[in-house]
């Protein structure tokens, strides 16, 4: 379940991002990262993701400055992969 996710996350998928951020803060079949969850919450809530919305609020008032520039910095460099044909 995670690579599927993975991959649809990759492709720029909100849903997806929205579901591997929760994977990442809750350590669901992934170990636990916090500025990982975050850039992937940042990603789907820039799409207009409600839950994600929500669980960057959550987020934000608990990561350590670091983490969150390291979210942020994370989510500004992703670029979408395109879905094989």
């Amino acid at each position: 379940m995670v690579k599927a996710t993975e991959l649809k996350a990759d492709q720029g998928d909100a849903k997806a991002q929205n579901n591997l951020g929760n994977m990442y803060d809750n350590g669901q079949g992934v170990a636990k990262d916090d500025a990982e969850a975050y850039e992937w919450y940042l990603l789907a809530g820039a799409q207009g993701d409600e839950e994600a919305k929500k669980a960057i609020e959550l987020m934000e008032r608990v990561l350590t400055p670091a983490q969150r520039a390291e979210g942020q910095k994370r989510a500004r460099e992703f670029k979408p992969v395109k879905a094989a044909p």
